[in-house]
């Protein structure tokens, strides 16, 4: 059966397989369900789906900020070397 490789799914598949395994733990030791491994796999798809631009968004952002302040530490100290 070939794969479908979706735009917000870029887990490999061992991590993949470990959330999948977590969520099922998690629903059986937290809310006392069973779930199996396609109601599991929805729900990862959902998140990823769902929250993935965000998390990606704030992840740019978060670099742009440390590059940022690293660029006027570069500046600061090539000023100091003028002096």
């Amino acid at each position: 059966m070939a794969e479908i490789k979706r735009k917000w799914d870029l887990l490999t598949k061992e991590r993949r397989a470990g959330l999948i395994r977590e969520i099922i733990t998690y629903f059986k030791e937290e809310r006392d369900e069973e779930i199996g491994m396609l109601a599991s796999e929805d729900i990862l798809d959902f998140f990823l789906e769902n929250l993935g631009k965000d998390i990606y968004k704030r992840a740019v952002d978060d670099l742009k900020a440390i590059v940022k302040q690293n660029f006027e530490n570069l500046e600061i100290d090539l000023d100091l070397l003028l002096k």
